[in-house]
């Protein structure tokens, strides 16, 4: 039963992949703004936000009364959390950045009192809630992070912090990696390149279309899909206790 349930998670995931239904990461080179963080601020106190989170139910949650829902539903836009990814010419050692920003996130309770964060994007000229993710996944790694910028590493679900040029574990269990290891950004380089090195645009891999390949989508998206779309690449499950809930309307 386990394993049918398993594999009913990953292809859901795939079809969502295949869909586009996830926005590529946003392409800032440098940290969010004050500009950003106020924008980001303004969107979360809307009430477009208050309304998705009160009528966000998550799989296997109690559904509440509309108004109850409304007056539970709360975001902290007082603590906005950047989320960064490796970008794909770090990996394919063609650029010395190793993160690009994939997406920023903020600590919310949903209309039923559910833990929940919501996630924003860059979408042109302005910021866009774009989902809501259940737990507190980034609020919790923040906080171990230190001070150091947060990258999630979202083909394994690994997670590090980053502070000059250390790169220290958060999480590596899904590559067998144990907290507080910590390496330079330059060994950290040579691992992701010995993990997607074949896997990256351009290559044979991407070209097939395996698993949906990556060359029809960034390198850079957030979260949840593409642990599922590595998986189907390389017939592991390790990422599959790593997809997150989403919103259900």
């Amino acid at each position: 039963m386990r394993r049918k349930l398993l594999f009913h998670s990953v292809i859901v995931a795939f079809g969502a992949i295949l869909a586009g239904a996830y926005p590529a990461a946003a392409t800032p080179s440098e940290p969010p703004s004050a500009e950003d963080f106020a924008a980001i601020g303004e969107q979360l106190r809307s009430e477009t936000t208050v309304d998705r989170l009160a009528g966000t139910v998550f799989p296997h949650s109690p559904e509440v009364a509309p108004e109850v829902a409304k007056r539970n539903a709360r975001v902290d836009a007082g603590t906005l959390i950047p989320v960064y990814v490796p970008t794909a010419d770090f990996v394919a050692g063609r650029s010395g950045a190793p993160t690009r920003l994939a997406y920023v996130a903020a600590p919310a309770t949903t209309g039923n009192g559910s833990i929940a964060t919501v996630w924003l994007h860059r979408d042109g000229g302005s910021w866009s809630v774009y989902n809501v993710a259940s737990g507190d996944l980034e609020s919790r790694y923040a906080a171990e992070a230190g001070g150091g910028q947060l990258l999630h590493e979202p083909q394994v679900g690994a997670w590090y912090s980053v502070n000059g040029d250390r790169v220290t574990v958060l999480d590596g269990a899904s590559i067998g990696v144990a907290e507080g290891t910590a390496m330079t950004v330059a060994e950290y380089r040579a691992a992701l390149h010995d993990r997607y090195g074949d896997k990256l645009p351009g290559s044979d891999y991407a070209r097939s279309g395996a698993a949906g390949g990556y060359g029809g989508h960034s390198w850079s998206l957030p979260p949840v899909l593409p642990a599922a779309a590595v998986v189907l690449a390389l017939g592991g499950a390790i990422a599959l206790p790593l997809i997150r809930r989403s919103t259900r309307r």
